[in-house]
C-alpha cells in the first residue's frame, strides 16, 4: 500500500506510532494526541537536520491506538525500552549517584548507598543524591567522628570505637534511648540543611582538643569546619523550606536536546547533571526524558519544568507534583537551569560540529571532489611484506566518515614473490568475489588503494572481470613518503591542501589501514620466526609447534617459561633442550646488538 493510501486510514485518535526501515526494524517510536496529524506531518512537509535523516530511512509505519494520551505515553515508553530505536533519545548511562542513608534500626548508622531505582514504599531515609561522591564520603566520615554511631559489624564484644568514645557500645550495653534520639535528631537536621548544629558541634570538639593541648586534632577539625563553609557557600540558591526538588532545564536546537537537571535537597542546590542527545521530535522528547529519568532516580516531592511540558501527563506517570514557577526565586531557579542547558549545548555542539566536519563533512567534500553520486562506504587496502616474505594485505572500512572496525579484514597473501600488482589483484578478487557470493550489501561506493597507478590498474582489472562498477581512487606519496595527492577516477592527480579537513580525513584513513596491515604483518612474521626456530629442535613436530606458538606467542616468552610448564606440551628432555637452545639464541642476538 502506498504511503498516501495508508495515511488516509490512520484514525484521528491518540496512540503510539512506530517508524520502520527497509528491513522492518523499528527506528523511531513516538506518541500523539492525534495519530493522523502527527504521522502525516512526517510526509507532507520538508524537514531538516536529524528529522530529515529519519524520514529518509522510513520505509513503513505502524501504530497502536490508545484510549488516552496517558495510555499512549505509557505504550511509547514500553516500546522504546523494548526496541531501543536508533532515532529515539535514550538514557544509556546506568551510573547512579551516591546517597547518604541513615539507618535507625536496630542501631543508628550512616552509610553511602547507590540505587538505580528507588520507591517510596522502601521507606529508606536517603539524603542526596550527591554528584560529588567524595563530598558524600567526607560528610559521613565527619558525622561518624562527631557522633557515637554504630561503626562496625561486631555484635557481641565492645570494640575499639567504644573505648575511644566514638560508639555507645550497641553490642553489649544497655542504651540511653533518649540520648540516641537526641543524636539522631541533630544528624537528620544537618542532613536536611541545618549546618549550624554540626558547626557548633565541631567548635565544641575543637575547644576540647585545644584545652587538652591536642592541637593536631583541633587543626584537623578546623579544616573540616572550613570544608563545610565551602560547601554552604556554593549553595547560591536557598529556598529555606526543606523540600526536595528536581529542576529540569531544556534547550532544543537543530535536532539536539540539551538537558540540565538541578538537584535541590532540603531547599538547597546540591548538584546538577547535564546531557545532550540527538532527537528528531522536540515535543515528545521532554516528557520521555523525564519519565525515563525517574526509572533510575529517586522521585522528589516537587519537580520544576517549563510551561511547554505536559505536567498533567507526567504527574500521571511519575508520582510527584510537576510545577511551572511563575515568579520569584523559584522562577529564577528554573531560568538558571535553562540557561545552563543552553550553555552546555553551545559548548558541546561546537565540538560536535567539528567532529562532524572532520568525518561526515570531509566525506561529503571527498564525494564532490571525485564527483560521485553518493559516498557512504569506503574500502581501503594496504599491502605489507618484508623483502617479499610474510606478505599480507589489510582492508579497513569507513561508513559516513567513521571507521567500522567490525568490517575490517586481513589477508595472508598467496603470491610468493614481491609483486604489488598481483598482490593487489589477489586481494581484490578474494574480497569482492566473496562479497558477490555472500553479501552484496558490503559492496562499497569507493575503493581507495594506498599507492599509485599500478595498484589502481590492478584493482580495476579484477573489478572488470567480476562485472563490478565500483569507483577506484588512489593515495600517492611524495619522495618523503608523505601523502600529497589524490588520484581521481579518471587517473588525474589532484594536489591536496595539507591544511584542509579532507586531507586530514584521507591521512587518518591511510594511517589506519597502514597500522592494521603492519600489526597483522608483525603477528605473522613473529609466528613465522618462532616456527622456523622450533623446526631446528628435535622432538617438536607440527602439532607441538602449533601449541607452543598459540600459548607463548614469541621466543622470549618460551625462553622464560619453566621447563615443568613446557613439559605439559612437549616431553621433559625436549623442553630442556629447547630452553638451552633458545637461551643460546637470545645471547647471540644480544651480542650482535652490542
Amino acid at each position: 500500500m502506498k504511503f498516501k493510501d495508508k495515511l488516509e486510514l490512520v484514525p484521528n485518535m491518540p496512540g503510539s506510532y512506530q517508524m520502520l526501515d527497509e528491513n522492518g526494524t523499528i527506528i523511531y517510536v513516538g506518541k500523539a494526541k492525534n495519530l493522523k496529524k502527527r504521522v502525516s506531518s512526517y510526509f507532507n512537509r520538508e524537514h531538516t537536520g536529524k528529522t530529515a535523516k529519519l524520514v529518509e530511512n522510513i520505509k513503513d509505519f505502524t501504530y497502536i491506538v490508545a484510549t488516552s494520551e496517558v495510555e499512549a505515553f505509557l505504550i511509547e515508553i514500553n516500546l522504546i525500552k523494548k526496541y531501543n530505536p536508533k532515532y529515539n533519545i535514550m538514557l544509556r548511562d546506568d551510573k547512579s549517584y551516591p546517597y547518604i542513608e541513615y539507618i535507625s534500626k536496630p542501631y543508628p548508622k550512616l552509610k553511602i548507598s547507590r540505587y538505580l531505582s528507588i520507591k517510596k514504599k522502601d521507606n529508606k531515609m536517603l539524603f542526596g543524591p550527591y554528584p560529588n561522591a567524595y563530598a558524600a564520603r567526607r560528610i559521613v566520615n565527619l558525622i561518624n567522628r562527631l557522633y557515637p554511631l554504630k561503626k562496625c559489624d561486631n555484635k557481641k564484644e565492645l570494640c575499639l570505637y567504644y573505648h575511644i568514645g566514638e560508639c555507645l557500645g550497641y553490642c553489649s550495653k544497655k542504651l540511653d534511648e533518649q540520648k540516641v534520639l537526641d543524636m539522631e535528631k541533630e544528624i537528620l537536621s544537618f542532613l536536611r540543611g541545618n549546618d549550624k548544629i554540626l558547626k557548633d558541634k565541631i567548635m565544641e570538639k575543637i575547644n576540647t582538643y585545644s584545652e587538652n593541648l591536642n592541637f593536631e586534632m583541633a587543626q584537623d577539625l578546623k579544616n573540616e569546619l572550613e570544608y563545610i563553609d565551602v560547601i554552604m557557600e556554593k549553595q547560591r540558591i536557598d529556598l529555606s523550606d526543606l523540600v526536595n526538588r528536581d529542576v529540569f532545564g531544556f534547550y532544543y536546537k537543530d535536532g539536539y536536546l540539551s538537558v540540565n537537571v538541578f538537584y535541590l535537597r532540603n531547599g538547597k542546590l546540591v548538584g546538577s547533571k547535564s546531557d545532550i542527545f540527538v532527537c528528531n521530535d522536540e515535543e515528545d522528547s521532554y516528557e520521555y526524558y523525564i519519565a525515563n529519568f525517574y526509572q533510575k532516580h529517586e522521585v522528589p516531592k516537587e519537580i520544576f519544568v517549563s510551561s511547554n511540558i505536559d505536567k498533567d501527563l507526567l504527574s500521571s506517570v511519575v508520582n510527584s507534583k510537576f510545577i511551572t514557577p511563575e515568579k520569584g526565586t523559584k522562577k529564577g531557579i528554573l531560568s538558571m537551569a535553562e540557561m545552563n542547558a543552553k550553555i552546555n549545548f553551545d559548548n558541546k555542539f561546537k565540538l560536535l560540529e567539528r567532529e562532524d566536519e572532520r568525518t561526515s563533512g570531509s566525506n561529503e567534500t571527498l564525494r564532490k571532489i571525485l564527483k560521485l553520486p553518493k559516498l557512504t562506504r569506503i574500502d581501503l587496502f594496504d599491502n605489507s611484506n618484508l623483502f617479499g616474505t610474510f606478505a599480507v594485505s589489510a582492508m579497513v572500512v569507513y561508513i559516513n566518515g567513521r571507521p567500522q572496525k567490525n568490517e575490517y579484514r586481513k589477508y595472508k597473501v598467496l603470491v610468493e614473490k614481491n609483486d604489488d600488482y598481483h598482490t593487489m589483484q589477489e586481494v581484490i578478487y578474494r574480497r569482492y568475489q566473496r562479497a558477490l557470493m555472500e553479501n552484496k550489501d558490503s559492496i562499497p561506493d569507493l575503493i581507495l588503494v594506498d599507492g599509485g597507478l599500478i595498484q589502481i590498474h590492478a584493482t580495476k582489472e579484477v573489478l572488470n572481470d567480476l562485472n563490478l562498477n565500483i569507483a577506484v581512487a588512489g593515495l600517492k606519496k611524495d619522495n618523503k613518503h608523505n601523502t600529497n595527492s589524490l588520484i581521481d577516477l579518471n587517473e588525474n592527480e589532484i594536489e591536496l591542501d595539507i591544511t584542509s579537513n579532507v586531507f586530514h580525513y584521507l591521512t587518518r584513513m591511510q594511517d589506519e589501514v597502514h597500522r592494521f596491515a603492519i600489526n597483522y604483518h608483525k603477528n605473522i612474521r613473529s609466528k613465522g620466526q618462532i616456527a622456523s626456530i622450533l623446526d631446528d629442535v628435535p622432538g617438536i613436530g607440527q602439532a607441538r609447534k602449533k601449541e607452543l606458538i598459540k600459548k607463548y606467542k614469541n621466543i622470549k616468552k618460551i625462553s622464560e617459561a619453566p621447563i615443568e610448564e613446557l613439559s605439559n606440551i612437549i616431553p621433559y628432555n625436549t623442553a630442556k633442550n629447547l630452553k638451552d637452545y633458545l637461551i643460546q639464541i637470545l645471547k647471540e642476538k644480544d651480542n650482535e646488538n652490542n
